[in-house]
């Protein structure tokens, strides 16, 4: 067993376990949980945080767009990172440059925004898979409506946005309640799910994880191929899409080896026609914390929970 790699995933199941729980799960001591734990949090291999559902947040449209460019990726990525939209930025190898999943409100504003990015110097091209349906996403945690939040909430979601596992009595004591209250209002949140508490491990040509996303064509239905995603521990991510995919999902092993094996196992699940396959050379950006904050101060009203 990768003791790390097991662990990780359970931090990204529930990033707020108890060293007791991921000990019982793992089949290791507290001791060498908690060490491990400490190592990878202390050397920036994994982080916890807390993210906001997108449809909590009124980002009804998620859409994953490819680029390519002319005369070096830097500048273009450089521009995506800074915009607000664009929850990750890839450096890639494969038939684009860069890959980037965007987050807004409405098809008219991402209209404006792949625009843009087309008008951006050193741009060749895009092409944009728009989400219909997110089969596994650690950070999207299906709001089920019909909750509202105080300035309270809102200050203990930004403090887990920063450290998904701090505790009870830090939390208390950052909003002035005890502990066991702080406890009754982020079970609340998770259960209603405005926010998911989950691991983000950096990967890359530097790390000790590589990743890879795949683009799936598919013959006939689509739920065995959905339901065989969704259970398999080496897919961070996978939905159902409306462009050059079916489904696009996101591959991450230790090894190139693992990733070719994981290819092959993709090819065998019956429905799929064929694939696509880019390697994830450099994770750019990777941040799904955003406010709950209006410009001028107010919290958010509860949003409907249908995707547009």
């Amino acid at each position: 067993m990768d003791f790390d790699a097991e662990l990780i995933r359970e931090l990204q199941v529930d990033g707020r376990a108890s060293i007791h729980a991921l000990a019982g799960r793992l089949g290791q001591t507290r001791a060498a949980v908690s060490s491990r734990l400490n190592a990878m949090l202390g050397d920036g291999t994994v982080r916890v945080i807390a993210a906001v559902d997108p449809v909590f947040l009124g980002q009804h449209v998620l859409a994953h767009v490819s680029i390519r460019t002319h005369d070096g990726v830097e500048p273009v990525a450089q521009h995506l990172r800074g915009l607000s939209e664009t929850v990750l930025v890839s450096a890639v190898g494969g038939a684009y440059d860069l890959v980037t999943e965007v987050r807004l409100g409405s098809m008219p504003a991402l209209h404006e925004l792949l625009a843009q990015i087309r008008a951006l110097p050193g741009v060749a091209d895009i092409n944009t898979l728009i989400y219909t349906d997110v089969v596994k996403g650690f950070f999207v945690s299906e709001y089920h409506g019909d909750i509202t939040i105080d300035g309270i909430d809102t200050a203990l979601i930004e403090q887990l946005q920063r450290d998904g596992r701090i505790s009870y009595r830090a939390l208390g004591e950052a909003v002035r309640l005890s502990p066991s209250a702080v406890t009754t209002r982020v079970q609340r949140l998770i259960d209603a799910g405005v926010i998911k508490i989950s691991a983000v491990e950096a990967r890359g040509l530097a790390h000790r994880q590589l990743s890879m996303g795949v683009g799936l064509n598919l013959a006939g239905t689509d739920d065995q191929v959905a339901e065989a995603l969704r259970t398999w521990r080496g897919v961070d991510f996978a939905a159902r899409t409306l462009g050059r995919f079916d489904v696009v999902t996101t591959l991450v092993e230790p090894s190139a080896g693992a990733l070719y094996a994981s290819l092959e196992r993709l090819r065998a699940i019956p429905g799929v026609e064929s694939l696509e396959a880019w390697f994830h050379l450099a994770v750019l950006k990777e941040d799904y914390a955003r406010t709950l904050r209006s410009p001028g101060g107010g919290i958010p009203q509860p949003i409907g929970s249908a995707r547009g």
